[in-house]
């Protein structure tokens, strides 16, 4: 039987409880919170994310049928997971992912560095961009994904930035073997480049879906057709 994990990244709180609406939707599913974020020390790249998720998974008996469901870092993630061990992964549910290494906006690594070295300006600018990114998600959610925010930090999330760049699996994206739905918000104005298209013309027989009334995160900002499109694809597998 298919065991849903769902992998967050540096944004939306930077925690598992940006998956709340898949938790509270989907009977048996997990999310763990990525160490560093903010407990535990971070890993130094995608890799060696993806061996802690593993190990951490295995922990609780989760070796096979997994459908790991990322966004950001946790896309890539789970990209790496289904590449290392095939035989684990049976689906794969992917958005905000690019297969080669991303560039921030101009500015952005520096501004979290300042933020996280307390230059008081640059922290408040980061604050209100993070905001700005949830604005869609309903009030209650939004303010404890920016609570998980403050708690975390500017510099777990720099660190995180930093490590996607360096992010390449093009040169292996042909051994995917992997079912692969992948999910874009359609006014994603953050992650402005389409990897979700690059990755579903790489990837034959993967399916690609842009997501209307959602953005950079489509799984908090439009849950019951994010929820939809994964159960059918569950359903498929």
């Amino acid at each position: 039987m298919p065991q849903l994990v769902f992998l967050h990244g540096p944004g939306a709180g930077a925690c598992a409880e940006t998956w709340t609406y898949q938790l509270q939707h989907f009977a048996g599913s997990v999310a763990p919170t990525l160490p560093g974020h903010p407990d535990g020390v971070q890993c130094d790249d995608v890799k060696g994310y993806m061996e802690w998720v593993r190990a951490w998974l295995h922990g609780q008996n989760m070796t096979r049928d997994l459908v790991l469901c990322g966004y950001t870092l946790g896309a890539a993630i789970g990209l790496q997971y289904a590449l290392d061990y095939p035989d684990e992964v049976r689906g794969l549910v992917l958005s905000t992912i690019s297969m080669t290494a991303t560039t921030p906006a101009p500015g952005s690594l520096e501004l979290r560095l300042q933020a996280a070295a307390g230059d008081q300006q640059a922290y408040d600018t980061w604050l209100a961009n993070m905001e700005a990114s949830i604005a869609r998600v309903e009030p209650e959610l939004r303010a404890r994904l920016m609570a998980s925010h403050r708690r975390i930090g500017p510099k777990s999330q720099h660190h995180d930035l930093a490590l996607l760049r360096r992010f390449d699996v093009s040169a292996r994206i042909g051994e995917l073997r992997t079912p692969l739905l992948l999910i874009r918000g359609v006014t994603d104005v953050i992650h402005q480049r389409d990897g979700e298209a690059v990755i579903h013309a790489a990837v034959p027989g993967s399916r690609y879906v842009r997501l209307e009334s959602a953005g950079h995160f489509p799984a908090l900002e439009n849950p019951a057709a994010y929820n939809r499109l994964v159960e059918e694809f569950v359903a498929g597998l």
